[in-house]
């Protein structure tokens, strides 16, 4: 065989891309194993680059006898293009093992990006040393990478170090700053960086748009929006977004039919603000006009439209998105899609499906066991509510702050005054621990706001010892009213901490 056998034929790149379908592209590759170029990396680079096959691009890869850096770059690529988040870190410590193909520059800002989309802080921080030991940690790509990573996890004085103590910096450098800032709540500093860059580009003004909005200065976004020379669907998006939020439907709507071109991400933002304030027969609307402009939805999507769904209570309707979405290559496995959609048929009146759909999960997650929990408790099912939360305990999961509310509101609705005891005794060590929010004490004093129960109340505020809301302490007396308790002076309202 020729040292370089790809040069034999030359043609061969150029047949790969012509490639259209998966069965085509396998049918090729055999071919080439045939004819004994399954090692040519130049050729099986081509392989890589086209294929749209996670599991079939890893198996053409793990073929390779020493696969080069610049073939493992490719596959990082792809798992961190699928979100393969263990799969990426497994082909990393692969790459560092091996003779042939040790990470570079050009690895490191997948596998940061990666780190960044699952907000990884942990794995981040061992990536950034290896960087460091491997010398590219002043590439301005990686240091790039690594600013944007710690501002998206809020660690932004590390963020802020990576930036000081690089030699060179672009505008995306400063951007990923601008954007770190701003994601923090830091706007000050968001808006210092954004006025000391040396150039501005379209991201540097989106992100600090987005920050002003999701900080509720949406007079002052939109003064930056309107003073933008050039906008793209981004610009448009975030502004939409921040309008949703809050709770500004019109203006969204207004500037939505205003952005001269709109992508999935400009539909979410418009479908999900409309679902959030509890406008759902919009948000299917909306939906409709989307898919009959021939765009596809995403995830997200589906999920606002199924949220909205639930609050229409339509079975019908539930039957066809559920229809819908089966027609998609959407993965329902996925935690938030299948909460959803077993939200939205328990409140669509279906347990049956919503059961069937849990029940057909190949693990527990966290999610949709609540999603099932609060269906059952919905539908007055709340002793088959605390039976799948222990079945959720029993599994290894770890109750959030979520979880304990939505326990402790189905053994109110159910009158489970002993269970929600029980809970609260189990769990009462890892309250400071969850940072226990005001809806969860909500959800507690409607579980034990029975007649004869208001000694149990007092005396869960003092356990406690936490400083309590207005609306917290409202809460408590609105409780003692409605069920008339005589007993109310036993009660010492001085005595608990108000804020």
């Amino acid at each position: 065989m020729p040292l370089n056998p790809s040069r034999s034929y030359p043609s061969i790149p150029f047949l790969i891309k012509s490639c259209k379908t998966t069965p085509h592209l396998h049918q090729f590759h055999a071919h080439i194993i045939h004819k004994g170029l399954e090692q040519d990396h130049f050729i099986i680079s081509h392989f890589l680059s086209i294929s749209t096959s996670v599991s079939y691009s890893t198996s053409i890869f793990n073929r390779l006898l020493n696969p080069s850096t610049f073939l493992y770059n490719i596959l990082l690529k792809i798992f961190c293009k699928n979100s393969q988040f263990i799969d990426t870190f497994s082909l990393f410590f692969r790459m560092k093992q091996s003779e042939y193909g040790l990470p570079d520059k050009y690895s490191y800002p997948m596998l940061i990006k990666v780190c960044s989309s699952e907000l990884r802080l942990k794995e981040g921080e061992i990536v950034h040393g290896s960087a460091i030991r491997c010398g590219v940690s002043d590439d301005v790509y990686v240091g790039s990478s690594l600013i944007s990573f710690y501002g998206k996890c809020k660690e932004i004085l590390s963020a802020r170090k990576v930036f000081d103590e690089m030699p060179d910096r672009n505008v995306v450098s400063w951007t990923a700053l601008v954007a770190g800032y701003a994601n923090f709540g830091d706007l000050e500093n968001a808006k210092r960086a954004f006025e000391s860059m040396p150039e501005r580009n379209l991201p540097s003004w989106n992100a600090l748009i987005s920050g002003l909005g999701k900080a509720g200065d949406l007079s002052g976004a939109r003064k930056m929006f309107d003073e933008m020379v050039e906008r793209n669907v981004v610009s448009f998006t975030v502004m939409i977004d921040g309008y949703a939020k809050a709770g500004d439907m019109a203006s969204a709507r207004a500037l939505f039919d205003e952005a001269p071109e709109k992508d999935v991400v400009a539909w979410s933002a418009l479908i999900s603000g409309y679902s959030r304030n509890e406008q759902p027969n919009e948000a299917v609307k909306i939906f409709y006009e989307m898919v009959s402009m021939n765009v596809k939805p995403d995830e997200f999507i589906m999920v606002s439209l199924m949220s909205a769904c639930s609050q229409l209570g339509n079975p019908d309707l539930a039957n066809w998105v559920d229809s819908y979405l089966s027609q998609t290559s959407i993965d329902i496995r996925q935690a938030h899609v299948l909460a959803a959609l077993i939200d939205m048929h328990a409140k669509c009146g279906n347990m049956e499906k919503a059961v069937k759909l849990f029940e057909d999960m190949p693990s527990y997650d966290l999610i949709p066991c609540c999603s099932l929990i609060q269906g059952l408790s919905i539908h007055g099912r709340g002793v088959e509510a605390v039976e799948l939360f222990n079945r959720m305990l029993d599994e290894g999961l770890i109750p959030d702050t979520v979880a304990f509310t939505v326990i402790l509101t189905a053994c109110s609705r159910g009158g489970l005054i002993e269970d929600g005891w029980h809970f609260f005794d189990t769990m009462k060590n890892n309250i400071r621990q969850l940072n226990m929010e005001n809806c969860i004490l909500v959800a507690y004093i409607q579980t034990l706001s029975q007649p004869g129960e208001m000694m149990s109340i007092s005396w869960a505020f003092r356990y406690l010892m936490n400083p309590f809301s207005a609306d917290i302490l409202g809460k408590f007396l609105s409780n003692i009213m409605c069920k008339n308790v005589r007993s109310l002076s036993r009660v010492h309202i001085s005595d608990l901490p108000v804020q």
